[in-house]
């Protein structure tokens, strides 16, 4: 079995701020989102992976390669304008042959992986197996209603929705889905919406499976959706993930499962709680608490800060501030002259300045 992973900006950029590079490589517990959707279709023993380019590309071949560091053999395949997930499929057609495949959306997270999608397969064959998910708000999602098993409806984003059941970013599908896909109009959005092509599928008599999904799912698509996705693999990562690999001062205290990377130092009288996760060349002075649920990344420097459920991106600095529920872009620099009361809630894109 083969999979596409959509994973160069369709649709999903993260608005209002500005990132250099692609969203989908935004890092979560210090690695790019990305990262999970090829760990988890590896793990379920897909070696086959087309990785499907939009118009937002950077630094996606340049830390995935060939596949290779993954267990996989990658193919990219540029889709230009995005058009559509059923689109994506389309510009695929020659990747994908005539055998099943998983297609994974490449900024959603789930917590059980693509293993279950793939058991569901094989035990009823299927012509698609959907993953789908209670939430509170549905209409930004592609929403199915069931009876049972069965589908009455499918919709991408309605008005007024009919369940409370989300499609999630991951589908399996056979080669039925090619046909349907060829002869798919343009959604109100004009694009080729694969909720729609679902749906056409069940029209059509084929065998469309509704799995829901155990365990967490994220879609990141805003920066509260990133913290809390950020909060849930840093609760659920293996204990042998926290590795103190820098410099821990004596006096300093390191509480919970805490990794730190190589050449960082935590110095005397700084707190670090867990969980959270600290990158290379980070330094965090002896006035500062750091965590929990806080990922720092590289070359950061704290000093005389606060930080918890925040995410700290690659060469960051921060100075007499007390964060909480931030996002922070790369090379970012917040200063205060004066100690500030409470905890400020902070997002900035990559570069920016604030003295406060």
């Amino acid at each position: 079995m083969k999979a596409l992973v959509l994973a160069g900006g369709h649709g999903t950029r993260l608005r209002p701020l500005t990132f250099t590079g692609n969203k989908h490589m935004l890092p979560i517990a210090n690695q790019p989102i990305l990262h999970y959707a090829l760990k988890s279709l590896a793990a379920a023993g897909i070696r086959d992976v087309g990785i499907i380019l939009g118009p937002i590309q950077e630094g996606i071949g340049e830390t995935i390669g060939d596949g290779s560091a993954f267990g996989l053999r990658v193919e990219y395949i540029r889709q230009g304008e995005p058009k559509g997930l059923a689109h994506a499929v389309l510009c695929a057609r020659e990747f994908l042959g005539n055998e099943p495949f998983l297609m994974h959306l490449g900024d959603n997270l789930l917590q059980s992986g693509v293993q279950q999608f793939l058991h569901r397969f094989e035990s009823r064959r299927p012509d698609a197996v959907v993953g789908a998910t209670p939430v509170a708000h549905p209409e930004h999602y592609g929403v199915v209603e069931l009876d049972g098993e069965r589908i009455l409806s499918i919709e991408e984003k309605p008005l007024l929705p009919k369940s409370h059941l989300a499609l999630i970013g991951v589908y399996l599908f056979t080669d039925a889905i090619h046909d349907v896909i060829e002869h798919l109009a343009p959604s109100r959005r004009g694009e080729l919406e694969i909720t729609e092509a679902i749906w056409q599928l069940c029209r059509r008599g084929k065998e469309v499976s509704v799995l829901e999904v155990r365990g967490w799912w994220k879609d990141t698509g805003h920066p509260d959706d990133l913290l809390e996705a950020n909060e849930l693999v840093l609760g659920s990562l293996p204990t042998e993930e926290f590795r103190l690999q820098g410099s821990i001062e004596p006096g300093a205290i390191v509480e919970g499962h805490v990794a730190v990377g190589p050449g960082s130092v935590i110095e005397r009288g700084a707190r670090i709680l867990g969980p959270t996760v600290l990158g290379a060349g980070v330094r965090v002075s002896g006035d500062s608490v750091v965590g929990p649920n806080t990922a720092i990344g590289n070359r950061v420097s704290l000093h005389r800060a606060r930080v918890r459920r925040s995410i700290i991106m690659d060469g960051a600095r921060i100075e007499g501030v007390a964060l909480a529920n931030s996002l922070i872009g790369r090379n970012v620099e917040i200063r205060s002259a004066r100690p500030q009361a409470g905890e400020a809630i902070v997002t900035l894109g990559d570069s920016a300045r604030i003295s406060l």
